[in-house]
């Protein structure tokens, strides 16, 4: 992380958060030792953040706006992480300066009925991002190797339990090759795993029991899974371990701060938003003709003056 003056403005590298957030590919992850989710840039405070966040919405703003109107990529966000980490604080905070003409927000709950009949990526190939587009996955094909490895009783299809030794390994490539087929495809998956501490975690949950407003967020279901804590650690280290390519890096977002997270967050969509760099289209010699012609007529058609009015 780059070294600031404190007696200057603190500079917006959205670049460096992104890269202290990303996974190298091939690397082996242990999510206790290899990253801090308490981590905050020094050079920036609680306050000095929110001013940094207003910023990368405007810049966000811009390039969405160019990538919808060019309509060559699109990108598909991955949201991933344990519960009361800040996904739905993430969605709301990052992608409000947005035009939600051109966003699209899925959020994967259990498989419905018709779900289970088909493979497990089958529901999600369904709502891939259209180009000029960008669609947030709030929860994502990951569930499947990992809530499954947690809890095998939710895993489908039922044929997956006749290769129990082989198929988190294969799982895994599937899942690399469906997001290297949508690359290829003009489509960049920007993957972020939320770290948040067991901690921070216990905090959450009391000020969601402690405060009325936020009673219907948290369940005994919630206790029982924070018990298992050490399964999911270990399910969420391969996940990364195994699935964060060149094509399709993770990122580990440190959530203890969530001010600081939505900034990191903003840092990794960014980037990838930049170096995709759309443009708005531009307009041959013919139409241009055709602009001025239009705006001829257009200022002819301008009301005369009323003298009746001031």
């Amino acid at each position: 992380m780059p070294q600031h003056k404190h007696s200057q403005p603190a500079k917006i590298d959205y670049a460096a958060w992104a890269k202290a957030a990303r996974v190298t590919p091939g690397s082996s992850v242990d999510l206790r030792k290899d990253f801090d989710p308490g981590f905050k840039d020094p050079a920036f405070t609680k306050t000095t953040g929110k001013a940094a966040l207003e910023k990368a919405k405007t810049h966000l703003f811009e390039l969405q706006d160019r990538l919808y109107a060019e309509a060559e990529s699109a990108v598909l966000i991955v949201l991933q992480a344990i519960d009361a980490a800040g996904k739905d604080s993430t969605i709301k905070h990052v992608m409000s300066g947005v035009n939600p003409e051109g966003v699209d927000v899925y959020s994967f709950k259990a498989p419905s009925a018709t779900e289970r009949e088909h493979d497990y990526l089958w529901r999600h190939q369904l709502v891939v991002p259209p180009l000029g587009r960008i669609a947030v996955f709030n929860r994502s094909h990951y569930e499947n190797v990992t809530v499954t490895r947690v809890h095998p009783e939710f895993l489908w299809p039922r044929t997956a339990h006749k290769r129990p030794h082989h198929l988190w390994q294969e799982r895994y490539r599937q899942i690399n090759d469906w997001e290297r087929y949508l690359t290829e495809s003009g489509t960049t998956v920007v993957k972020l795993f939320l770290n948040v501490s067991r901690e921070e975690q216990r905090l959450r949950f009391l000020e969601r029991v402690d405060n009325p407003a936020k009673n219907w967020k948290v369940s005994p279901t919630d206790m029982a899974e924070r018990a298992h804590w050490p399964d999911y650690t270990k399910a969420f280290s391969e996940m990364l371990s195994h699935t964060s390519t060149e094509w399709a890096p993770w990122h580990v977002i440190p959530a203890d701060h969530k001010w600081f997270s939505h900034l990191s967050t903003f840092g990794v969509i960014l980037t990838a938003l930049e170096k995709i760099d759309p443009h708005y289209p531009k307009v041959d010699g013919d139409t241009k003709s055709k602009l001025a012609d239009i705006k001829a007529e257009l200022t002819a058609q301008a009301p005369k003056d009323d003298p009746g009015k001031s």
